[in-house]
């Protein structure tokens, strides 16, 4: 049986105790919506003097753990359909906490409605929705059998009232176009909308392709079981037909040779291959401008560790390679990940590729600048 949630004078209680990270999110609002956020996302019967978001159900707090002070158009949602990723791409950033092996969610179907159900009762206040943020969402071994992605996305147009953008973060577009249907309804906001106003000639539902390589011997490395570049490159053409509007994740980018003037100066002396030449760089951009993309979005790669894993011998080579290019500046340790320095990035690796999206024509955000722009 549910517990009852508690009156508007407990839940701005609960609203007052909330980690300062998190305040900005509350504050400036009416005292009807501090008590829907904290009806939602709070621990009602949490003793603890400082609180943070939880949600251990499915639409939850998008990043629980990064400080919304960063995030200033207040809460947002992430809906991770499955758990692990069947793609194993070398590089990914959620291996760090996912699971190795994919799985569907139990009792998904019924915890989905009662998250709505709550967005319902608790009044939410429309924000932006994510499917996902950790594991591709139209894995398809994953989505054919359980067809999960779909179940979310038809809920999502029926709670259509609570959410604003609705963005599909995936590499298998040749998926995501079998449900053009969905994603053109859903890129339709119903009158009335409270952020109908905002929205201009932005889409509202909006599907990022996660397509970093060119060519498809650098991805079966890379991304050994995600779909290749061909399905990608067809998949993106079959949604630009059915008018689903469609971003470029050009992310991550990678180091390029020459590394500079002090050896070793190739990709090649790490013993990796040339992961993005500037001519595979200008072919995805080219790409994303024939395919009429609103923007590009990008990110230096990081070095996360895998759960409970060491680092695949390919990125350990990167990890060198990446020693190498911050010399005595040393790597950047945050947030579990190895990163470069920034004085080291942007001008080696970020420059010369937005050099390239201006040339072509091509917005680029960085992925959090993206972030802050989807509202």
């Amino acid at each position: 049986m549910r517990c009852s949630p508690p009156a508007d004078s407990e839940a701005l209680a609960l609203a007052a105790r909330v980690d300062p990270k998190f305040q900005i999110v509350w504050r400036d609002k009416s005292p009807q919506t501090q008590a829907a956020l904290a009806r939602y996302f709070l621990p009602w019967r949490s003793k603890k003097a400082v609180l943070a978001p939880t949600r251990p159900r499915l639409i939850k707090w998008y990043c629980p753990f990064a400080d919304q002070r960063q995030y200033p158009f207040g809460h947002r949602y992430c809906l991770n359909v499955y758990s692990g990723c069947s793609h194993g791409c070398l590089y990914c950033y959620a291996a760090a906490y996912e699971p190795t092996q994919p799985s569907a969610k139990l009792d998904f179907a019924a915890m989905l409605r009662r998250d709505l159900d709550d967005l319902e009762r608790f009044d939410m206040p429309p924000a932006p929705l994510h499917i996902s943020n950790s594991t591709d969402p139209l894995q398809a071994a994953l989505e054919k059998r359980y067809g999960h992605c779909r179940l979310a996305l038809e809920a999502a147009l029926k709670y259509r009232h609570r959410f604003t953008t609705i963005v599909v973060l995936t590499k298998n577009p040749c998926q995501a176009a079998e449900y053009a249907d969905l994603l053109r309804s859903l890129a339709i906001l119903p009158p009335p909308h409270a952020a109908a106003p905002s929205f201009g000639k932005r889409p509202a539902c909006l599907v990022e392709l996660s397509l970093a390589f060119w060519r498809d011997k650098v991805r079966a490395f890379w991304e050994p079981s995600a779909p290749s570049i061909a399905a990608r490159l067809e998949g993106w053409q079959q949604l630009r037909e059915a008018k689903v509007a469609v971003a470029l994740r050009l992310d991550p980018l990678f180091p390029r040779s020459p590394l500079g003037d002090s050896a070793p100066r190739s990709i090649a002396d790490f013993g990796l291959m040339e992961m993005q030449s500037m001519e595979d760089l200008d072919n995805l951009i080219a790409t994303a401008r024939l395919n009429r993309a609103p923007y590009i979005i990008y990110s230096v790669a990081k070095i996360c560790r895998p759960r409970g894993q060491p680092l695949a011998p390919a990125v350990r080579k990167l990890l060198a390679c990446y020693r190498h290019l911050a010399g005595d500046m040393g790597l950047v340790w945050k947030g579990g990940s190895w990163r470069l320095p920034a004085a080291v990035a942007q001008p080696r690796i970020v420059a010369p590729f937005l050099e390239l999206c201006r040339h072509r024509g091509m917005d680029a955000r960085f992925c959090m600048q993206n972030l802050l722009a989807t509202t």
